[in-house]
């Protein structure tokens, strides 16, 4: 004979604990969103004190970042404590600490200027339709490292791997008056001495590579027009590393009747938007100690 049977309920109690109360439902985005708030002012703070050089008081920290010296204080201990920041005991300064140092490290690693460079290139391509590409110091001269072409290209005999004029192009004009190395002037000398009347007419008579170098110097970007390649005109700006030293150039061209070369231009203006955008992703901070 079977026996019934009987179904059994679970206790209410038991069902009580499995259902968080209204109140701690409530509290968990709120606790979440504090830990947030948190994290970016302790980050506000961190970069706070990098962009001041990587050593500040408490008043010029907190008054960097616009927070109270009592809060920022806070941050700074939990910062301490995490080897992200130390306190100088003569000064009571400040300074970014040997984890932070290690984090800046890893990050110079992947500091790549051509990659970082190359969205800058898809950019111009697709908004000025023009020709670009980015350039580094070969050991047989400025050499294009990658290369963008509109739908329409302008026909030029330069792609990647070509070796650049220092004298008369836009590229290496960049690099001939933003780079302190005695083998660039040396190249520059030989070319001079190579050049024709006709390109020789478009320099300085009486000091041709120191004004060019001025000129650079003076614009931070360089422009030619129907020189290095006749028919086709450029203008390039540099991209500057972590340390402010030249590390590549960024170059649009095209077809002289079409282009405006001038600095000031729109294409000039663009390009040189890209180039401090690029430079700032390698850590470039113009007027830093």
């Amino acid at each position: 004979m079977e026996s019934k049977k009987t179904s059994r309920s679970v206790p209410a109690a038991k069902t009580a604990k499995t259902a968080k109360p209204p109140a701690a439902a409530a509290a968990a985005p709120r606790e979440r969103r504090q830990r947030v708030q948190s994290a970016q002012t302790g980050m506000a703070v961190l970069k706070g004190l990098a962009r001041l050089g990587g050593r500040a008081s408490l008043s010029g920290l907190a008054a960097c970042v616009g927070e109270s010296p009592a809060k920022v204080h806070r941050y700074l201990v939990s910062l301490i404590e995490e080897g992200l920041v130390a306190q100088d005991t003569a000064t009571q300064q400040y300074l970014l600490g040997a984890e932070a140092m290690m984090i800046g490290v890893a990050a110079m690693r992947q500091a790549d200027p051509v990659r970082i460079a190359e969205p800058a290139l898809v950019r111009l391509r697709e908004a000025l339709e023009v020709t670009s590409f980015v350039a580094v110091m070969g050991n047989k001269g400025p050499t294009i490292i990658r290369f963008e072409e509109p739908g329409l290209p302008v026909t030029v005999n330069v792609r990647v791997g070509s070796v650049m004029s220092l004298l008369w192009s836009a590229t290496g004009r960049v690099f001939l008056g933003l780079l302190d190395d005695t083998r660039v002037l040396a190249q520059a000398e030989d070319e001079l001495a190579q050049a024709d009347a006709s390109l020789l007419a478009q320099l300085s008579a009486s000091d041709p590579i120191g004004t060019l170098r001025r000129e650079v110097q003076r614009e931070r970007c360089a422009s030619v027009r129907d020189t290095n390649l006749k028919g086709i005109s450029a203008v390039s700006a540099p991209l500057f590393d972590h340390t402010g030293k030249l590390c590549a150039v960024l170059t649009a061209l095209g077809a002289t009747g079409g282009f405006d070369a001038s600095p000031e231009g729109p294409i000039g203006r663009a390009l040189r938007r890209e180039a401090d955008a690029a430079s700032a992703l390698l850590g470039y901070r113009p007027g830093a100690a």
